[in-house]
C-alpha cells in the first residue's frame, strides 16, 4: 500500500518524508503474501487474508495490501509475533490415520492431525486435506508455496487411494467414471478404477484422479452405486505411502526432492553442506521410481 502524496503548493516548502513512510522498491524483494507463504505461516491465500485483516506488519507499519514487497530484512510480524525468515524447504510423508481432522483446530473439539504430529517438527501445512474417515499418505511442508504447487490441479499431481466399497463393479460403471460424472452441480474430471479384489459384498478398487475435490472419491463412486466404507490414500504424485506405519513422519531428502520436483520446487536460500554418510540408509523409500 503506498501513501498518499498530494502536489506542493508554490513556494511552499515540504518536508521529506522520513523512511519508514517511503514508498516500497516495488523492482526488489518479493510480495509479502507469497513470503509469509514460504515461511509457513500459512498458504498464499491464507496470507492475504491475513494482510487485509491487518493483522500483519512490516517495521511496525500495518499492511492492507498482500502486493507490498519486501527482502526479508525487515522485521515483519503477524499477530504481534515475529516471523523468522524462509527456510530451506522441506517436506514430510505423514501416514494420517482414521478420526483425525485435517486443520489447526476444531471447533467441535475433535482431534487434529496437528495434536498428534510429533513436537519436534517445525509449524508446517498440509499439502491439500484428507476427510476425518479418510486414511493414508499426507504431506507434510513447511513451505505454503511448494503446498500451493503440489497443490494446483494444472500441474496434475495424481493421486491414488485403495478403496473398500460395498457394491457391485462393472464395465459400465468404470466407464462411467473415466468419462466423468457431475453430482449435486459439481462436475469430476476423469477418474481411473480398477477392481482390486472382491471379498464377499465389498471391494477393494483402485482409484486415479488429479483434482482432488472435497469428497472426490466418495461421491463419484456414490454416485454409481458403490457405497465407500473404508478409504486410504496410497500416493501423492511421486510419492508414495509405502510401508510407513499409521502415525509414523519421514522426511523426504531434500536432493530427492530436488531430484523429484526440478524447477517446481520454490527458489531456496544456502543450505549446508551435509556428510552424505549420516544419510539414512532408507531415505528414498516411500517414493515412486516409475
Amino acid at each position: 500500500m503506498t501513501d498518499r502524496r498530494e502536489t506542493p503548493r508554490p513556494g511552499r516548502r515540504t518536508r521529506p518524508q522520513s523512511s519508514s513512510h517511503t514508498d516500497p522498491d516495488w523492482s526488489e524483494g518479493e510480495r509479502i503474501a507469497k513470503w509469509l507463504a514460504r515461511a509457513g505461516v500459512a498458504s498464499r491465500r491464507e496470507s492475504e487474508t491475513l494482510i487485509e485483516a491487518g493483522k500483519v506488519t512490516v517495521n511496525g507499519r500495518k499492511l492492507t495490501s498482500p502486493a507490498f514487497k519486501v527482502t526479508g530484512k525487515e522485521t515483519i510480524k503477524v499477530n504481534g509475533k515475529p516471523v523468522k525468515a524462509p527456510e530451506a524447504t522441506r517436506l514430510w510423508r505423514y501416514h494420517k490415520p482414521s478420526g483425525l481432522i485435517t486443520t489447526t483446530q476444531d471447533p467441535a473439539g475433535r482431534r487434529t492431525i496437528f495434536d498428534e504430529l510429533p513436537k519436534h517438527l517445525p509449524r508446517t501445512v498440509t499439502v491439500g486435506r484428507l476427510d476425518l474417515t479418510t486414511e493414508g499418505l499426507l504431506l507434510l511442508t513447511n513451505d505454503g508455496e511448494l503446498a500451493r504447487t503440489l497443490e494446483l490441479p494444472i500441474n496434475e499431481f495424481r493421486r491414488r487411494y485403495r478403496a473398500r466399497a460395498h457394491g457391485r463393479v462393472t464395465p459400465e460403471k468404470i466407464a462411467a467414471l473415466r468419462d466423468g460424472v457431475t453430482v449435486d452441480g459439481v462436475t469430476y474430471a476423469p477418474i481411473i478404477a480398477e477392481l482390486e479384489r472382491e471379498t464377499g459384498a465389498n471391494n477393494w478398487i483402485k482409484v486415479e484422479l488429479t483434482e482432488g475435490k472435497k469428497r472426490e472419491v466418495r461421491r463419484a463412486l456414490e454416485s454409481v452405486g458403490l457405497e465407500v466404507n473404508r478409504l486410504i490414500r496410497t500416493e501423492y504424485g511421486p510419492f508414495e505411502l509405502g510401508d510407513l506405519a499409521p502415525g509414523a513422519v519421514e522426511e523426504v531428502p531434500y536432493q530427492t526432492l530436488a531430484e523429484t520436483l526440478g524447477s517446481m520446487l520454490p527458489s531456496q536460500p544456502a543450505r549446508r553442506k551435509t556428510d552424505p554418510k549420516k544419510r539414512r540408509p532408507d531415505a528414498k523409500k516411500g517414493l515412486n521410481r516409475r
